[in-house]
């Protein structure tokens, strides 16, 4: 396979992917963006965990998603949905809850 072929077959997965997300957008009621991954989700707990002194008095955010649709080109179409995901991490995370118009 060439670079080509390789960079073609990227962007047709990515493409698929993209139409997925547009079609399963409605089914949910939260994006959530971290470093890594991007989600959308039905429930969102986000819990801010203060450093008790032995890590550094680094603090970190534990998120807990439930009903969940993960963007990620490299799992298969029904391994994006999952129950439940528990992400940990020092770094932004961005929350939006979606309009649900009438």
């Amino acid at each position: 396979m060439s670079e080509e072929d390789l960079e073609r077959y990227e962007t047709e997965m990515e493409l698929q992917l993209y139409k997925e997300y547009r079609d399963v957008l409605p089914l949910f009621g939260y994006v959530v963006e971290t470093e890594r991954r991007f989600y959308l989700a039905n429930t969102v707990d986000m819990q801010l965990r203060e450093d008790d002194g032995a890590g550094g008095g680094r603090s970190h955010l534990e998120l807990e998603l439930k009903d969940a649709w993960v963007w990620d080109i490299y799992r298969p179409g029904p391994a994006r949905f999952v129950s439940s995901v528990r992400i940990v991490t020092f770094k932004d995370v961005n929350i939006e809850k979606i309009r649900n118009d009438p």
